[in-house]
């Protein structure tokens, strides 16, 4: 497929600049994801509604950003990806002024879905950097962006804590918006429209065939646990999924402008480091549910340090700020030795860090280190992943490859919620009246998130030697 130059830049961008200025939103899309998690015990005090209900907040940011993702990705390639960036920041502002002018919960979950359609945010930049940087800073730039997701969830947390604990919630809201807007007007400034576009129509079938695939697969596992997984409606929402897929396969590889070329994600590459993203995903997420909790549960439990949500947040942050120092390590190693050995390493260090997490869950600073050190992994993994999509895709595939590959990764997560929801309520403890996690309960877990990653890692030993990350598939010479 053949990519259709538009125009030149008046200016050639400088690469740190542009590095700079999408990680920032990056960070700032993925600090969005964090927001309200101080929140959500008071979530129905706050807006007087039913404790069922307000995990809308939360589920309807998840079904929004999967069906964002991958469309966003695919108008960006069409249409422009610094167009889409904008169009995401300025739903993510406008979804935040909503929460923070929201009392009630219809208009919070209005704006948390618009909120969630920002999360194309991280692959959009990714793609920019690719029709952008030069290729010596590639591999750098996009291992930072790609790391970002991870960054702005680890820093948003005690920055998050602290504003809900010491001032009206409201503000959380009112700064996600002011953040937004501050890297919206710097892209707007700092960044250039992409010359490469794909051109052609949208394939507006298979967007809203996907979309109904992934909400009917996200539904039935977000709220699984709360309809019971035998249940009718759950059941029946995994057999429309598997129906809906298959039609939507059969549509896809007979449209002459498919949303996901499935050709091109069936080749090795591209398959294998799909799959090998949703284990890993699998296995981050499980850190984010486990080390939060025990850190949380009163001492009288015995293995619980019953810290303040602040401190939970200092202890978690220096994990994200390990995966921005591991962003640059990333990229050397996917240079010298390629992205796939970086990706197994990614994950080895991970599975290493939840083994650690099963011996030392005693003291802070014996969380703080296995966090780090998953943290680290996640940062190698994480920057080898658009290396691996954009040497197997051509320039005009770029973003709606990245995308399908950040999708792959919520997937992932979103199953690891589930799975992990239904060992932590089977294995309990019970204080006073009150059924809680138990020590056991969190260590088959970590097991479980080792064993993932390892799994990741035994799925990207299998792919193919590629070339470096600093050398993408073959550029299209750009003619005006």
């Amino acid at each position: 497929m053949s990519s259709t130059p538009v125009g030149t830049p008046d200016v050639v961008p400088r690469p740190n600049t542009v590095v700079a200025v999408l990680a920032s939103a990056g960070i700032v899309v993925s600090l969005m994801q964090t927001v309200v998690i101080p929140l959500v015990p008071q979530l129905p005090r706050l807006l007087n509604a039913a404790p069922a209900d307000t995990t809308w907040a939360i589920t309807a940011t998840l079904l929004a950003a999967a069906v964002a993702t991958p469309t966003t990705g695919r108008l960006g390639d069409m249409y422009g990806k610094r167009r889409m960036l904008l169009i995401s920041l300025g739903l993510l502002v406008v979804g935040s002024v909503i929460g923070a002018l929201s009392h009630s919960l219809p208009p919070m979950i209005v704006g948390r879905v618009l909120q969630g359609l920002a999360s194309g945010v991280i692959p959009l930049g990714i793609s920019i950097m690719r029709d952008e940087l030069p290729a010596e800073r590639l591999g750098s730039a996009t291992a930072m962006m790609s790391a970002s997701l991870g960054v702005g969830g680890a820093l948003g947390l005690p920055l998050a804590a602290l504003l809900a604990e010491n001032a009206d919630w409201h503000l959380l809201f009112w700064t996600s918006a002011a953040l937004g807007a501050v890297v919206a007007v710097l892209v707007t400034t700092l960044v250039p429209e992409s010359r490469v576009r794909t051109g052609g129509r949208f394939d507006v079938v298979g967007a809203l065939g996907l979309s109904a695939a992934l909400i009917c697969l996200l539904l039935a596992i977000s709220k699984g646990s709360a309809w019971g997984w035998g249940s009718g409606t759950t059941m029946g929402l995994i057999a429309a999924t598997v129906v809906v897929l298959a039609a939507w396969g059969w549509w896809e590889l007979r449209s002459p402008r498919p949303l996901v070329d499935l050709r091109t994600s069936a080749r090795r590459p591209v398959l294998l480091t799909n799959l090998a993203s949703a284990v890993f995903g699998f296995a981050m997420f499980a850190m984010s549910l486990v080390l939060p909790q025990l850190l949380q549960l009163p001492a009288s439990t015995g293995y619980g340090l019953g810290q303040s949500l602040f401190v939970v947040g200092l202890v978690m942050a220096p994990s994200g700020l390990v995966m921005m120092v591991m962003a640059p390590i990333s990229a050397r190693v996917s240079r010298t030795s390629g992205p796939k050995t970086t990706l197994v390493l990614g994950a080895l260090v991970v599975s290493a860090g939840y083994g650690l997490g099963v011996a030392l869950m005693a003291e802070n600073w014996q969380l703080l280190l296995v966090s780090s050190v998953i943290g680290a992994g996640i940062g190698l993994a994480y920057g080898a992943m658009p290396a691996l999509v954009m040497s197997a895709v051509p320039v005009s595939e770029t973003a709606a490859a990245n995308s399908l590959n950040t999708l792959m990764r919520s997937i992932g997560t979103s199953v690891s919620s589930a799975v992990a929801g239904v060992v932590l309520a089977q294995l309990t403890i019970t204080l006073g009246t009150t059924a809680l996690p138990s020590q056991t309960g969190f260590r088959v877990v970590m097991a479980i998130g080792a064993g993932a990653a390892l799994t990741a890692a035994a799925i990207a030993a299998l792919l193919p030697a590629l070339r470096p990350a600093t050398e993408p598939a073959t550029r299209e010479p750009a003619t005006v």
